[in-house]
């Protein structure tokens, strides 16, 4: 059995986005591409997992440690999921064009979160 291949992929801030660019590369063990947007698995979040090799997961189904994401897609506008998971660490891309704000806004850093993010705004990266 073969392991399994990962690529990098650059995410870059959308149109009057934020932050970033995120570059995401999933390893063993780490390599959920975790999606919290409302159940099912979003638009975005599945061109991560196929450009990444890593694995799409329904963040509202199921729970997974924040040890095993390699990225968390959101949609969040407001205040809540914006800084919960950049405050564990974790990279963080919200399909809005959110900026800092509320009561985690000292936790939501450009190396660890971004906005506005679209499909076009991927980029495979050596």
């Amino acid at each position: 059995m073969s392991e399994k291949v990962y690529k990098k992929v650059k995410i870059s801030a959308g149109k009057r986005g934020w932050g970033g660019p995120l570059i995401v590369e999933p390893k063993p063990g780490r390599d959920l591409i975790y999606c919290v947007t409302g159940g099912g698995i979003h638009p975005l979040a599945a061109k991560i997992a196929e450009l990444t090799g890593g694995t799409a997961f329904d963040g509202f189904s199921s729970k997974a440690d924040f040890s095993e994401i390699a990225v968390a897609v959101i949609d969040c506008g407001g205040t809540a999921r914006v800084g919960v998971y950049p405050m564990k660490g974790v990279l963080t891309v919200d399909i809005h064009a959110t900026r800092p704000s509320g009561p985690l806004f000292r936790f939501i850093k450009a190396e660890l979160f971004v906005s506005g993010v679209s499909e076009a705004d991927l980029e495979v990266v050596p």
